[in-house]
């Protein structure tokens, strides 16, 4: 087996240009990988040809992506998945698996393409739905938690109906000697694994600590290892390998097993691994075995797929999620933001090519399904995100958080602290004791320590706050702990003071709804010292009509400068920098100059 350089090369650079195309299109980059094997492949212009070399890469960088996809997914948001979520998964699974399972029957299939391109059509993109979540400002809205929910039940189901399937394909039928054979391996496979998973882990980890053995590179090649040891247990129990890969990540994954900080750390590694190397080299070449005639031979089935994969998806989750009572119409709008698919469907139909279980044209017509269904989810999300919203049906903060963490004890910090205080708790974290000592003296709840550490941030109730806000000097501090924030404790709302904008730290919060501080946050040492020596004062300004908060002119022009803090609702207070629209009725309380 030899591996072209040239070709390696070529792959890498056209999968990075479309992928990074793809994402400021707001699509995931698999999508531009997908399109730029197609296009530069064989199927169109033929620039890039496949090799055994990059074959056997694909297929690593399936199994390493798959352990990615499980150290993503924390098995005990699965078990606490809410019963909205866990409806909406069932229903989007079920009616699109049984509606193009009849399709491909009816239309001359076989049973085992039937049921792959049914796995397919009822699988969902987490990763997809984040993004467009963040983008459409919509991840503190109920219908957040059920998608993001919804995704993970629906996907790990996927991956289970598929592991069953793979296994009966592979005994050579359906009678009830070979499938009792299938699920006695499954079990055994499955109970083999949680074994290793919780109880020798933990230990091997504790004991590898101790002996000093814990830098990131030898973490790194463990979890590869432990990655290819459940992929072999799969194979030999006839699932697939894929499985076991998923199933590993699962165990590995933050809060699992692994302290945070060192899940992190590996997540990042497999990450980088398997998303900037492996991975691309899997969709480009996916692409190039897609067949284009299907648009002249097949156009009828390939409407007809994706026509029922869309209409299964939205009306199965609204009609599955009419016990939840949250009502039909936002049932509608998470059957329609559930209806992308991404990664793990290309994969499943990939693997269904591969064994001969599905041919190339219901490959192809996988992929094109995968890729008009994506595109079409922004817009099916603000079209109904807009119609809740217009009927006053657009629920917020499902998860019923409540509070601000404030990273800085200096005197706005303060401030801000006890205008909030008034409504709801508020927690102050700084690293200065004299800051501390004078919180407490004002009465204000505050935690003596570093905002970089997770058990600090734990003792300041960050994972049941609604808001973070991060207004240290140090913007790098800021940052990191505005990462973690969202990371960690996944708090809705966080804003990070920015003041010189170097382009690594707005590099991390990027891709994420983390968002910073207006400018005139920007003089936080100035009002530091203005507090300090009482040369401020309050000012509320009574808000008249409806209007974007960032248009907002507080007070006349012979004041020099205003700080706005909190916004004044209904007998609630928000922070004021995380409110988007101020309503008539509201009242912006702000530190004025005098």
């Amino acid at each position: 087996m030899e591996l072209s350089i040239l070709n390696l090369l070529l792959v890498l650079l056209a999968a990075w240009l479309a992928g990074n195309l793809a994402a400021r299109l707001g699509y995931p980059s698999i999508f531009g990988e997908l399109m730029a094997g197609i296009i530069l492949g064989p199927p169109l212009l033929g620039l890039l040809q496949s090799s055994e070399g990059l074959e056997v890469l694909a297929e690593i960088g399936v199994l390493v992506m798959m352990l990615y996809i499980g150290m993503e997914i924390d098995p005990k948001d699965l078990f606490k998945a809410s019963w909205a979520g866990t409806l909406a998964a069932l229903g989007g699974f079920i009616t699109p698996f049984l509606l193009c399972y009849w399709l491909i029957v009816a239309m001359g299939g076989t049973v085992a393409a039937g049921l792959f391109v049914g796995i397919a059509a009822g699988v969902t993109s987490l990763a997809t739905k984040s993004r467009i979540l963040v983008d459409l400002k919509l991840l503190d809205t109920r219908i957040a938690h059920v998608l993001m929910a919804g995704a993970l039940v629906s996907d790990t189901l996927a991956l289970i109906v598929f592991a069953a399937i793979i296994g009966v394909f592979e005994a050579d039928g359906f009678n009830i000697a070979n499938l009792s054979l299938v699920a006695g391996k499954a079990v055994l496979f499955f109970a083999a694994v949680s074994f290793i998973g919780l109880k020798l882990f933990p230990p091997l980890w504790r004991r590898l600590r101790k002996m000093g053995w814990t830098n990131r590179t030898f973490n790194a090649t463990l979890v590869l290892l432990i990655a290819l040891l459940f992929a072999e247990l799969a194979e030999l129990a006839g699932l697939h390998a894929i499985l076991g890969g998923f199933l590993a990540g699962l165990f590995l994954s933050e809060g699992t097993v692994l302290e945070p900080k060192l899940s992190r750390q590996l997540n990042q590694v497999v990450h980088d691994i398997s998303i900037g190397f492996l991975a691309p080299i899997f969709f480009v070449t996916a692409g190039f075995q897609v067949s284009l005639n299907i648009f002249q031979t097949d156009l009828l089935l390939l409407i007809g797929v994706v026509v029922l994969a869309t209409v299964g998806k939205i009306l199965g989750t609204a009609l599955f999620y009419l016990p939840s009572r949250n009502g039909w119409r936002e049932g509608v709008v998470v059957g329609a933001g559930m209806n992308g698919r991404g990664a793990v469907e290309i994969i499943l139909a990939q693997i269904g090519l591969s064994m001969g279980i599905i041919s190339a044209d219901i490959f192809s017509i996988l992929v094109f399904m995968a890729i008009a269904t994506t595109a079409a989810v922004p817009l099916f999300l603000k079209w109904g995100s807009e119609w809740l919203k217009g009927r006053g049906e657009l629920v917020r903060s499902a998860d019923k958080r409540q509070g601000t963490v404030i990273i800085g004890a200096g005197p706005t910090a303060r401030a801000l602290a006890k205008a909030l205080a008034e409504a709801q708790p508020v927690w102050l974290i700084d690293k200065n004791l004299q800051h501390c000592q004078q919180a407490e003296a004002e009465g204000l709840s505050v935690v003596y320590g570093t905002a970089l550490d997770v058990e600090v941030l734990s003792r300041a109730n960050t994972a049941e706050a609604q808001a973070f806000l991060a207004l240290t000097p140090n913007e790098e501090v800021n940052v990191l702990a505005a990462q973690l924030a969202y990371e960690v404790f996944q708090v809705p709302k966080v804003r990070v003071l920015i003041m010189n904008g170097e382009q690594s730290l707005n590099n991390i919060i990027g891709e994420t709804p983390i968002e910073p501080l207006s400018v005139a946050w920007q003089n936080l040492s100035e009002w530091d010292h203005w507090l300090s020596h009482q040369q401020t004062e309050e000012t509320k300004i009574q808000v008249e009509a409806t209007t974007l908060a960032e248009k907002l002119t507080l007070g006349s022009p012979s004041v020099k400068s205003a700080l706005p803090l909190v916004v004044a609702r209904n007998g609630v207070r928000l922070p004021f920098a995380t409110v988007e629209e101020l309503d008539r009725g509201d009242q912006v309380l702000a530190l004025t100059r005098i």
